[in-house]
């Protein structure tokens, strides 16, 4: 297993897709010095066979290179509205039998966990889900070359571990040679046989052994903004102060309410049975739960994006529902799971500045800053050009521009190295101490522990805890 880590933009998810043989076609551009992946030397474009015209070399495909990849984002990949036909798609393509494909299904996917999900839309599952989906598709013929980029990046710490362990089992067995880019340095490092740290500029700062790395230059990749191990197991350093976020404000009028809410995509089978919720100005409230619990589910409810089947909902004292377009947004700022399918404009500068009066565009490019997308750099680039990490980055920046009185955000620190975290952290500190509130849907426990006051979390569609979130003492 080669573990590759840097920071955001650094070129790791680049490196991926070049290992699976897609970077040549989809982003072509000039190649130095030499990358080969068995006898496929993939800067020429060349796998090393003859074609089948007998005239030149045949191109390099993932196919090719017995590589499979499984992508930052997993809607990218899914094809089929049917779980099991997704799984099945890939094996199909590479013609396998109906027998054998019947037989290979339900494996993969029990091995990722979702056994019994083979009916199942994927439309109407989880992120985390559809990221096991796309896991299973990949695995399931079984590459001799595994690629993956940031695959826990929707998963529950239970979901994680789950991908770990299969990723263990294929090491152990020598099933196949791993490129990982992973975020979760306390379950990567010590799985990884080799690591590659790559800085700001996608240079290498050092490669080698984990351990030898780590001796080496463990200060150099924590400026770098890498996470390392020990991150895992410190402490969280006290949260920013937001001057409204400590305490409930006495006779302040709710940001949010919702009161006994209830919903299912089909009326036999609720996601969420019985909510209630109330966020005051001032409070940043973290949304934790298993993969399926219907974190993002209540986050669109409360924005009216969906409609309930029963219970009340009031964003700043009015339905949600009977808003405009216009009102919703003055209201509500929205970070969606998927950062790009928000985007509308065609550069980093246009989306940033969309729909902004003019005494907010300050404000707006002084976030893109602190936020480490400075339009000196990012101005004339698209969206869609951009890392996974820069694109949440830029998505945060177009959610929170406005200051809102309700921050609602899906999965926030997705992709995010040491720097990205640590500057959203302040930034959310700033808002809410402004009078806003926070409900933001995450796994990641370490955000809760930094920009959290309350930790709800959803199991079975009820709400399983609401509890405050002990503030660390500074520098521990």
């Amino acid at each position: 297993m080669l573990l590759v880590v840097g920071p955001s933009g650094s070129g790791k998810s680049t490196l991926a897709r070049a290992v699976a043989g897609l970077l040549p076609e989809e982003f072509p551009g000039e190649w130095h010095g030499s990358f080969r992946v068995g006898d496929a030397d993939v800067a020429r474009g060349d796998d090393g066979r003859v074609a089948d015209s007998g005239s030149g070399a045949a191109p390099v495909t993932t196919a090719g290179l017995g590589a499979g990849i499984v992508l930052q984002d997993p809607t990218s990949q899914l094809v089929m509205e049917r779980v099991g036909d997704d799984v099945a798609f890939g094996l199909e393509n590479l013609g396998w039998t109906r027998a054998a494909m019947r037989e290979r299904v339900p494996e993969a996917l029990a091995g990722v966990g979702l056994r019994g999900f083979d009916d199942r839309r994927s439309t109407r599952l989880s992120g985390g889900e559809q990221q096991r989906v796309a896991i299973a598709g990949v695995l399931a013929p079984g590459p001799g070359v595994l690629v993956l980029d940031e695959p826990t990046a929707h998963q529950d710490p239970g979901g994680a571990e789950a991908v770990f362990r299969i990723l263990r089992s294929i090491r152990e067995r020598e099933a196949a040679t791993i490129v990982l880019v992973e975020h979760r340095a306390e379950l990567a490092w010590p799985l990884a046989d080799l690591v590659l740290a790559l800085d700001d500029d996608g240079r290498p700062i050092d490669a080698g052994p984990p351990t030898d790395v780590l001796k080496r230059s463990a200060r150099r990749l924590e400026r770098a903004g890498i996470w390392l191990p020990a991150d895992g197991a410190r402490r969280s350093r006290a949260r920013p102060a937001a001057s409204l976020a400590s305490k409930r404000v006495l006779g302040s009028e709710p940001v949010l309410e919702i009161g006994e809410l209830r919903f299912g995509f089909t009326p036999g089978a609720p996601v969420l049975r019985a909510v209630d919720l109330v966020l005051l100005p001032g409070e940043r409230v973290g949304l934790a739960g298993r993969n399926g619990t219907g974190k993002t589910t209540l986050l669109r409810l409360a924005l009216g994006l969906l409609e309930p089947m029963a219970g009340r909902i009031r964003l700043g004292g009015r339905d949600p529902r009977r808003l405009t377009a216009v009102e919703l947004a003055r209201l509500a700022g929205f970070v969606a799971q998927e950062p790009e399918l928000g985007f509308l404009g065609e550069s980093v500068r246009d989306e940033i500045e969309l729909g902004l009066a003019p005494d907010q565009v300050p404000y707006a490019h002084d976030l893109a800053e602190r936020l480490r997308l400075p339009l000196a750099d990012f101005a004339d680039r698209s969206p869609y050009r951009l890392s996974g990490g820069e694109q949440r980055r830029l998505s945060l920046v177009t959610g929170l521009a406005r200051r809102p009185l309700l921050l609602a955000l899906d999965e926030p620190t997705f992709g995010q190295d040491r720097r990205g975290h640590q500057a959203l952290v302040a930034a959310l500190a700033e808002l809410v101490g402004e009078g806003s509130a926070m409900l933001a849907a995450t796994h990641d426990e370490r955000f809760v522990r930094d920009a959290t006051d309350r930790r709800v979390e959803l199991a079975d569609g009820w709400v399983l805890a609401d509890e405050p979130v002990p503030i660390t003492r500074a520098g521990a």
